[in-house]
């Protein structure tokens, strides 16, 4: 069957081969690859896929694949690194569309030509594609001030499980119409359809920035300065934590934006006031520390709590924590054997007492398969009609999303 199945779908788009030992997803082998130049292409490809039932999975440069749980198979991997052109750039209006396999770090470099960014920093945004960032719903510490990547998406353009293309939003910042399809795909992980182009509102680059760093005296002392800043009027872009581990320091880190002229007198203010809230002195530095935007390394879990909850967090948690305070969305080290469901167990019980949500994002195949995954999913049952209605023969990246989605 493999070979008129090839034959058939290079006759839907040249460039298919037979997938090599790289072409895997989260440890799931694929047999064939195809890698389209355009959202036309994709179509003709799904429409072909979808003739032979195949079962079919988006990728973009692979950083990601891991996160999720473990597709229950792929036929077919759908590469988009060949569609990484930016399609039009309206500096006057902030606003860029471009291609799903556009590597974001490409795209910083193109804006920064013109004083512009997507406000989006941190490996697990920056490192993969356009489409990729967007399917995983990577953001970094920016969220605070800029939102995340679903917040930065006006428009965007997909092709559904049957080749169908569908677009929605506009191309200047005031026209939404259709917005919530972006919030649909933002996260879906590949489920709902292949990603092809996005818009995306801009942000002028500042003129100058800051660190502000300071090594708390412990959780509490730590959730204070997080929230000394928070209320304060120093309007920070971004507040991190980073603690290597249970019992370890707990690092504290602000950025501010501004012009030139200000910044060296704003630093210092918002150094006083994590200083003392803090309870050792403050430092400013033009430079990230080497942690700032990092992941950990796998098994890691993502989660979200509430600023109430903070304290408590940095405190119990087990494993190394780092992530944005101010906006509450954190990464959680764990452990890498036999007592990983414990720990998991333990980090879902802090969370649920302050309004968050587990979920274990990257971890050996072997064992995202002896552990749920997700956690309580309270709108599972609209997601699954969500997945019946755009994928209703759930060919597409079946098993990776909740609930087996």
């Amino acid at each position: 069957m493999s070979t008129p199945t090839l034959h058939c779908l290079q006759q839907a788009c040249g460039d298919i081969t037979e997938a090599t030992a790289g072409d895997t997803v989260d440890g799931v082998p694929a047999r064939w690859v195809a890698r389209p130049g355009s959202t036309e292409e994709v179509s003709t490809v799904l429409r072909a896929a979808a003739g032979l039932g195949l079962r079919v999975l988006p990728r973009g440069r692979g950083t990601k694949l891991s996160w999720g749980a473990p597709p229950a198979g792929v036929d077919l991997i759908v590469d988009t690194t060949r569609m990484a052109t930016v399609l039009a750039h309206t500096a006057g209006d902030l606003v860029v569309t471009v291609q799903a396999g556009l590597p974001v770090a490409e795209l910083q470099d193109t804006l920064a030509r013109h004083r512009q960014h997507l406000a989006l920093d941190g490996a697990s945004a920056t490192a993969g594609t356009v489409g990729g960032t967007i399917a995983t719903s990577a953001s970094g510490p920016l969220r605070y001030r800029y939102g995340s990547v679903r917040d930065l998406l006006i428009g965007i353009t997909v092709v559904l499980a049957d080749g169908t293309i569908a677009r929605s939003g506009g191309t200047v910042v005031k026209n939404v119409a259709g917005y919530d399809l972006g919030k649909l795909y933002t996260g879906s992980l590949g489920t709902l359809g292949v990603i092809t182009e996005a818009v995306f509102r801009l942000h002028p680059l500042p003129e100058s920035g800051r660190w502000i760093i300071a090594q708390a005296g412990g959780p509490e002392r730590a959730a204070a300065a997080i929230a000394a800043v928070r209320a304060s009027q120093q309007d920070p872009v971004a507040l991190d934590v980073d603690r290597p581990d249970p019992g370890a320091p707990v690092t504290v880190a602000v950025t501010i934006e501004g012009i030139a002229e200000g910044i060296e007198g704003r630093a210092g203010a918002v150094a006083d006031l994590l200083g003392q809230a803090a309870g050792t002195p403050a430092t400013v530095t033009r430079q990230a520390p080497s942690w700032w935007g990092q992941p950990l390394p796998a098994p890691a879990a993502a989660l979200t709590c509430e600023p109430t909850g903070l304290a408590e967090l940095l405190a119990d948690a087990p494993g190394a924590l780092r992530g944005s305070a101010g906006a509450g969305v954190f990464t959680a080290g764990m452990d890498d054997g036999d007592g990983l469901g414990a720990e998991l167990a333990r980090l879902r019980r802090i969370a649920a007492r302050h309004g968050g949500t587990v979920v274990l994002r990257c971890a050996a195949p072997h064992r995202k398969a002896a552990l749920d995954v997700w956690g309580p999913v309270p709108a599972l049952s609209l997601m699954r009609r969500l997945k019946d209605h755009f994928d209703p023969d759930h060919r597409l990246a079946p098993g990776r999303f909740v609930g087996g989605i």
